[in-house]
Parts: structure tokens; sequence; C-alpha cells
């Protein structure tokens, strides 16, 4: 069984995941922890559950998902692994900072570890995390799916009643949709979704009640 801990971080309010199991391994996903608070709350969160963390993984290549990747790197060398269509985004991340928050970045990123190809999987303790092509946020927008336990994490191509903005750079409404489309019709129904921002929800709520998804 998943545990699945969510720490609301920076001014934009994004969810970071840390996902473990009865083995107390972990992954950390989209870890977007800027202030001292957030950052606090995540290495005391480890800390007080033992856990091992074995990745750090990003739906996408959007800053406000990576500010605490230099955190990870400093306290337990792990590199983030992103998609390798946002390769270009990754390279632009104190510029997408300038942008979105009028600052230069705290701290310098670390590289990136891996640049995640879609056929990739994401193993910790008894588990395993798919990657699905969600393209249309960014280019390498992906959703981390949990097949065993019925959880998918979607990034910002899916929130609860709404989706993902394409007029950023490298956006696409068109692939945005088509994205949505495939999954409303792979996916189960049942399955929970862990949003990159704001509540969780379901894909039977969304195909119900997402005028995106309808």
């Amino acid at each position: 069984m998943l545990n699945i801990k969510t720490i609301v971080c920076n001014q934009f309010q994004e969810n970071c995941y840390i996902v473990s199991d009865e083995t107390k391994e972990a992954v950390v996903i989209d870890c977007g922890a800027l202030f001292q608070s957030e950052q606090r709350a995540l290495l005391e969160y480890v800390k007080q559950e033992q856990l091992t963390l074995k990745h750090l993984i990003a739906t996408h290549g959007h800053v406000d998902h990576h500010f605490g990747d230099a955190l990870l790197w400093q306290e337990y060398q792990l590199k983030v692994e992103v998609p390798a269509a946002d390769e270009p985004l990754m390279a632009k991340l104190n510029e997408q900072s300038m942008l979105f928050c009028g600052e230069a970045l705290h701290t310098p990123m670390p590289l990136v570890g891996k640049y995640l190809q879609f056929t990739d999987v994401i193993t910790f303790g008894s588990h395993l995390l798919t990657l699905i092509p969600t393209p249309g946020h960014t280019p390498g927008s992906v959703f981390f799916y949990c097949e065993e336990e019925g959880v998918v994490f979607t990034g910002d191509t899916l929130f609860k009643m709404s989706i993902g903005r394409t007029d950023f750079e490298l956006g696409s409404f068109d692939d945005i949709m088509e994205s949505l489309q495939r999954v409303k019709i792979t996916l189960p129904k049942e399955t929970v979704v862990y949003p990159g921002h704001g509540p969780q929800t379901t894909i039977s709520e969304e195909c119900r009640s997402n005028p995106y998804l309808r």
C-alpha cells in the first residue's frame, strides 16, 4: 500500500508528493519546495518516517515544480529525472524564475540526473510507476501511474475540474486535448488523481464534470 504525503509549496501552491510503501523506500514527485517552512516539512517527514529516497522525478519542466531540486541534491544526492522532451525548458529554469517570480533562483540547480523516455519505469520498494505521455502543457508532460494502487500523478495536465495552461512556451492546446481524450479512454474510471495543483479527484469525476473531458 502506498503512503502519499502532500506538501503544498511556493507561491504557486504546487503539490509536492512524497510516495512511499511498507519497505520505507520512497520517491519524491515534483519537488517545488522553495520556502524554508516547506523544505523543513519535507526533511522532517522523511526523517520521521525513516524513508530512503530512491528517486526525484518530475512530471514536466516548469520551475515551480523544481524549486526544491537543489535541496534534495544537497541532502540526499538525488538528481531530478525529467521527461526528455522538456530538456529545453530545464535549460531555462533561471529564466523561468525571473519571468514568473521576478527574481533569480535562490540556489543553482544541480544537473539533471536522467532524461526519461516514455518506456522508462520508476521502481521503489515493492511498487513501480509507469509513464503516460500527456504533451500539451509542455512537450514532455507525463503522468506517473501506479496501476497496482489505482493512483496517478498528473502534474499540470489535469486538475480537478480544469486542465493546465497551454499559453506558455512550447505549450499546445491541441496536444493537451488529444492527451486528455487518450487518458479518458485508457485509465480506469476509479483511478485517483493527484494533480500538480489543487485537490485530488478521480478520473470518473473528471469525465463527468470537467468540461475538457466531456
